[in-house]
């Protein structure tokens, strides 16, 4: 991991009684946009769905208020991120590290959107005194495909998207990256989905889910609710894990149009933490 440059264009704005910084941090060959709200609450980090920006947490941030930390940040070659020559999933959890690293953050509860939520958890496991707590936004769910006609399946779906992905990217839809490299991603996501259950079974930091409902954009015979049919059995087999809420909106729509379910499970995770202390 790269050691952060404290000479990295920055901001610094004064709100009584909680400072903000907003800049850019430097990991591997790229950098990082990131906003951290400060002051002396828990710190929140926002992990963002795969072709996500930090801007879709703006109501969940707003819900939950300046009683927390907000720290959010733009993944590779999203937002206002700069390109990389790696975008895997291990990339992503040095990004992670590299954010909490330049800002002297050393414990955190982590709030995961879709591809978001599977890094929380895989960071939690790896780092269980650091990590306070998870939230998983509709995901991460112990199932996907594994086999080559799914594969083949998704390389189909990202090549027929190509010619709308400079579109896409405005709406936070599609990364700065190839058509060929979305499906690389969307791929290596399914194999770990695939082996995750053993990880969620061992986890021993709290983990609440809020799970949305119904089909999203581009998904179709039921998938996302097979997928969330998944988790059920879990909690049984680990009381970490519990069930926040399960809300109307769509994988697509959850955090617009029910992020007052996510910031109350934001609360419940601190709660714990706090119990436990």
């Amino acid at each position: 991991m790269s050691t952060p440059n404290p000479t990295s264009p920055a901001r610094n704005t004064t709100r009584p009684g909680r400072p903000a910084w907003t800049g850019m941090v430097p990991v591997d060959d790229t950098a990082l946009a990131v906003t951290d709200s400060g002051g002396p609450g828990v710190p929140v980090v926002y992990l963002n769905g795969s072709y996500a920006s930090q801007r879709h947490w703006r109501r969940v941030v707003a819900d939950l208020g300046p009683g927390y930390r907000h720290i959010t940040f733009d993944e590779r070659a999203r937002g206002r991120s700069k390109r990389a020559a790696d975008y895997s999933f291990e990339a992503c959890v040095r990004d992670i590290d590299a954010v909490l690293a330049a800002r002297d953050v050393d414990r955190a509860l982590l709030v995961g959107w879709s591809y978001g939520a599977l890094l929380g958890v895989h960071w939690a496991s790896r780092n269980p005194d650091r990590a306070a707590g998870v939230v998983g936004v509709d995901g991460p769910y112990p199932v996907g495909w594994t086999d080559e006609a799914g594969h083949d399946e998704i390389r189909k779906v990202f090549r027929r998207m190509k010619p709308m992905m400079p579109v896409a990217r405005r709406f936070g839809l599609a990364a700065r990256f190839s058509a060929e490299q979305h499906a690389d991603l969307a791929i290596e996501s399914h194999l770990l989905h695939a082996a995750l259950e053993p990880l969620l079974v061992e986890l021993q930091v709290p983990v609440r889910y809020v799970v949305a409902s119904g089909e999203a954009l581009g998904s179709r015979d039921d998938l996302q609710e097979q997928m969330r049919a998944s988790l059920d059995p879990l909690p049984a087999r680990n009381p970490h894990l519990t069930v926040s809420a399960k809300v109307a909106s769509n994988h697509g729509s959850i955090l617009r149009k029910d992020s007052p379910a996510v910031a109350e499970a934001v609360r419940e995770v601190a709660s714990v933490g706090r119990r436990a202390q």
